[in-house]
């Protein structure tokens, strides 16, 4: 009966026309980012965060999460129509959805992808909306050295995570905490990695950082490799139905695309693009006919598809409930938060009713709408697909630039902005993830805190870790991580995963 009386409150808030409207203008951001290739909801979300400190936080946060989910769906239509995924959490989409558009059921295809991640969508709203509570409650039984422990298991799963190699996975989470340092310390008031420059006194900021890290290196990127013949498949899509085949042969696929994608998008480092990886290679492996894959098999567009949008708005759990971030969305959904003095945590759900049921709410609405915009409007992102990108260059790093000044007021940050671009396109040609990266800028001053406040409660003694049961639980379920991606048979495997 409380789940029914919090989702009452909760469309009560998703409801009211302002909130309909920022839903709605999240969508179709979401999905135009999405269409369009080489810009992301990072980046995105990043540009417009700070236009939700002169937002209700309820509208912004709405908004934002629409971005998110919205770049899934749009990101499906440039991934079957041109062979380039709009979003990477749709690059395997390619492999059997433009193959598809090729023998002329771009139509089917498209219809798949929505319709899946339409179902996905919808029932990873019901998961947040069914544990959420349960694990706040936990969330509340929390102390210091349980956060700590719990911060410090979500990197090491970030790393275990983490396309490619474990070092520089892990060297790329040790730079985000030697950032996170960068400032003036809280306790002691010292500076700390300033250099005497007053412009990194107070830190850097994560809408900094990463605007800097996924908008302008990938301007850069783009610039530095010569833009590819979009051949857009136009003449192709007549019906946009799947035949009762089509529908026999995704349905179950959905089904296991939704569930991996659902567990995986909770783990730190999962969300859309592992779990829609994940689900393809599930899917292939369980197939009667493998050899299928990759010449137009539906199953191969519809596993992904609902694998990424289980994956990404399952990872508002860990976000919603703990305050832990999963990803770099998830990060700046923090960072959304902390601009309107809004601590992450399970406090949110008690404190803040009204905002966290009408967030899930709005989430089923978003998919409604996403379906809408996504099947009727073809003809119109059809149309944009045929855009050259180098067109949008200047008006992407213009919005990054107005991003990054309207946060700090500072010239100096547009710098600092444009020096971690030049940094991410060289962290793309050594092969670095930046994720980790953003994971460790925003749990280290976290970390450090709790850290702090533990050692402060027990007079210094750091066996306090030890002796507190979660606490012990969940380093030692770090620990077990840490072995395990350090095995030599484990990690080969995990290689052989991620490039298969």
């Amino acid at each position: 009966m409380d789940l029914l009386a919090n989702l009452g409150l909760g469309f009560a808030v998703a409801l009211t026309p302002w909130n309909l409207l920022f839903a709605f203008i999240g969508a179709m951001i979401g999905t135009l980012i999405g269409v369009l290739p080489g810009i992301g909801p990072i980046a995105t979300i990043a540009m417009l965060l700070p236009l939700t400190f002169h937002l209700e936080p309820t509208a912004g946060l709405i908004m934002l999460a629409g971005i998110f989910y919205g770049a899934q769906y749009g990101g499906s239509t440039s991934a079957i129509l041109i062979n380039l995924p709009g979003e990477t959490s749709s690059v395997v989409t390619t492999l059997d959805g433009h193959q598809m558009a090729v023998q002329g059921r771009a139509g089917a295809a498209l219809a798949v992808a929505a319709l899946a991640s339409f179902f996905a969508g919808c029932v990873a709203t019901a998961l947040i909306a069914t544990f959420a509570p349960p694990l706040a409650r936990l969330g509340q039984s929390f102390g210091s050295p349980e956060y700590f422990s719990l911060m410090l298991l979500g990197l090491i799963a970030a790393v275990v995570l983490a396309h490619g190699s474990v070092i520089k996975a892990v060297a790329m989470i040790v730079l985000g905490l030697l950032l996170g340092l960068i400032g003036t310390d809280g306790n002691t008031g010292g500076q700390r990695f300033t250099f005497g420059l007053n412009e990194l006194a107070d830190g850097l900021d994560v809408a900094t950082l990463a605007i800097g890290l996924f908008g302008i290196s990938e301007i850069i990127a783009n610039l530095a490799n010569r833009e590819a013949h979009r051949d857009v498949v136009t003449k192709r899509i007549t019906r946009l139905w799947p035949t009762p085949d089509d529908f026999r042969r995704a349905w179950p696929a959905v089904l296991r695309g939704t569930s991996l994608g659902a567990v995986l998008g909770v783990l730190p480092g999962g969300g859309a693009t592992l779990s829609a990886f994940a689900a393809y290679a599930l899917e292939k492996r369980v197939s009667d006919r493998p050899a299928m894959f990759g010449r137009g098999a539906v199953e191969g567009v519809a596993a992904p598809e609902a694998a990424n949008n289980a994956g990404a708005q399952s990872s508002f759990i860990p976000m919603l409930t703990l305050g832990i971030p999963g990803n770099p969305v998830m990060a700046l959904m923090i960072g959304a938060l902390m601009i309107h003095g809004i601590q992450p945590g399970p406090q949110i759900m008690t404190d803040r009713p009204q905002m966290f049921w009408g967030m899930v709410a709005s989430m089923w609405i978003g998919n409604l709408m996403l379906v809408i915009i996504n099947l009727p409007l073809i003809g119109f992102w059809v149309q944009l697909l045929k855009v050259p990108y180098r067109f949008l260059y200047l008006a992407i790093l213009m919005f990054c630039a107005i991003g990054v000044y309207s946060v700090n007021n500072s010239t100096a940050a547009v710098l600092i902005a444009a020096l971690f671009g030049v940094a991410g396109f060289v962290f793309q040609r050594l092969a670095c993830e930046p994720a980790p990266l953003i994971l460790g800028f925003v749990l280290g001053p976290l970390m450090e805190e709790n850290l702090r406040r533990a050692l402060r409660v027990s007079g210094g003694d750091p066996t306090i870790f030890l002796t507190r049961p979660i606490s012990l639980g969940l380093l030692i379920a770090a620990a077990i991580l840490l072995l395990i991606v350090a095995l030599p048979a484990i990690r080969s495997t995990r290689e052989q995963a991620f490039q298969e």
